[in-house]
């Protein structure tokens, strides 16, 4: 089993693409963030089109400035066609080779990091996304930007499922603002580069992704809550344990990445993830006990003055827009996925968190 991904998760991402993954035969494709938790799955997705399906290879640019991606991104090979560039998106990328696809997956997305690197979290989404935006209408390339389902905020209650046409609710000074407010601009960015210049871009807004890849050390709750139960300690739940949440196993998020990356509409933006089923940190704990059969301790605690609390209390995605015109339809059942991430966590983690 490859430590970073699970072969079997790469071939069923390729699989349920279809002709989808001929799109990026003999195509350039510019990544940033290639080190990140899904920046490491876009390499090994291209990695396997390139030997096992695309006719014309892909050829694939990935930055990163490593400043979060920690142990795993230290242990990327490089593939044919695939080259890493360690670099900083804040400074503008120097490249007149062509690109047909930018994909701005660059970002600090834990709320962990993003506590203890706010300006760094703001400027990779706003001036690294007019950087790499710029660079698009240069080279005439289509763009994805990766936001966040935390541009909703804490959704009014008539507006879940949340759909894409919802505004949002969020702070511009509080704890999450670096973030929230940060991916709010890089879709500002994208929607004046496309209705001004004629740019070709997407916005993806991710809900929840998890699997296998994800660092021990983000603290995430599914990272935190796998190395606890290795590490035979009781979990910890912040806030109520009422607030709740939908998961997307990371083979259904790549899936719709990709859709969205070469057939998205235009100007639009997709919510990508799974609404079934919405579940609390509560109810995610008997999941968990469900899978690994036995009973688990844990204790609901404050919020830790690393953790940035103000925490929206609700996240469901409305993916209707997806299903219509990307085609998108999750498989991957939430207990399923926890299970195939337990699985891997325990022949990866330490337990030491």
């Amino acid at each position: 089993m490859n430590q970073v991904t699970v072969p079997s998760d790469i071939a069923e991402i390729v699989q349920h693409l279809g002709d989808v993954a001929l799109d990026f035969s003999g195509k350039t494709i510019l990544l940033t963030g290639g080190n990140g938790f899904l920046g490491r799955y876009f390499i090994e997705v291209f990695a396997f089109l390139n030997k096992n399906v695309l006719v014309e290879p892909c050829r694939v640019i990935s930055f990163d400035n490593n400043i979060t991606s920690g142990k795993f991104g230290e242990q990327l090979q490089e593939y044919p066609g695939i080259k890493f560039v360690r670099h900083n998106v804040v400074d503008p990328i120097e490249w007149n080779e062509g690109a047909d696809y930018i994909i701005h997956g660059a970002g600090i997305a834990s709320p962990y990091y993003y506590r203890a690197y706010p300006l760094e979290t703001l400027q990779v989404a706003t001036i690294g996304t007019q950087n790499m935006l710029e660079l698009a209408k240069r080279l005439r390339s289509r763009f994805t930007f990766f936001s966040s389902s935390e541009i909703y905020g804490d959704p009014d209650l008539k507006h879940i499922p949340i759909p894409e046409s919802y505004r949002g609710n969020v702070s511009v000074a509080g704890p999450r603002s670096c973030y929230d407010e940060s991916k709010r601009l890089g879709e500002t960015l994208c929607y004046i580069f496309h209705s001004t210049h004629g740019i070709a871009t997407n916005t993806i807004r991710p809900f929840n992704v998890f699997g296998p890849g994800m660092q021990e050390t983000d603290y995430r709750v599914l990272p935190n809550f796998a190395s606890r139960i290795k590490g035979n300690k009781p979990l910890h739940i912040y806030g109520s344990g009422r607030q709740t949440r939908t998961f997307t196993y990371i083979t259904d998020a790549l899936e719709g990445f990709l859709r969205t990356i070469t057939r998205g509409v235009p100007g639009e933006a997709y919510n990508i993830g799974n609404p079934n089923p919405e579940v609390s940190m509560l109810d995610l704990v008997k999941t968990l006990e469900k899978v690994i059969g036995r009973n688990l301790d844990y204790f609901i605690k404050e919020y830790p003055d690393s953790y940035p609390a103000d925490e929206p209390q609700r996240r469901c995605p409305d993916i209707q827009k997806a299903r219509l015109q990307l085609k998108f339809n999750p498989k991957v059942g939430f207990e399923e996925g926890i299970r195939r991430f337990i699985t891997w966590s325990d022949k990866v983690y330490t337990g030491r968190e």
